[in-house]
């Protein structure tokens, strides 16, 4: 019973690890890689530091926000959170 223990105790630890680190991880990732591709000029974002705009172009590796008025910022596409719902930043 003592190897059989370990070995079910080792199988169930890996199950675990899978379950809770693993997939909910990959399941992230996988959906940041489809917002980043799916960018669009027009689309209202939010970056990782809390940046709030409107995108006006789009290159392989970055993306121009607007942030306010004739106010532009390059940003990385990795660097974006979240597209939100059009109108939202007119609520702001």
């Amino acid at each position: 019973m003592g190897v059989m223990g370990q070995v079910i105790f080792f199988a169930g630890f890996i199950l675990i690890f899978y379950f809770l680190i693993w997939r909910p991880q990959s399941k992230r990732a996988k959906e940041h890689k489809a917002l980043m591709s799916g960018l669009n000029k027009g689309d209202e974002v939010v970056t990782s530091g809390g940046i709030a705009g409107k995108i006006t172009k789009v290159t392989d590796d970055f993306i121009v926000v607007e942030i306010s008025n004739n106010v532009e910022v390059k940003v990385q596409k990795v660097a974006v959170a979240a597209a939100l719902p059009k109108g939202t930043l007119k609520d702001i």
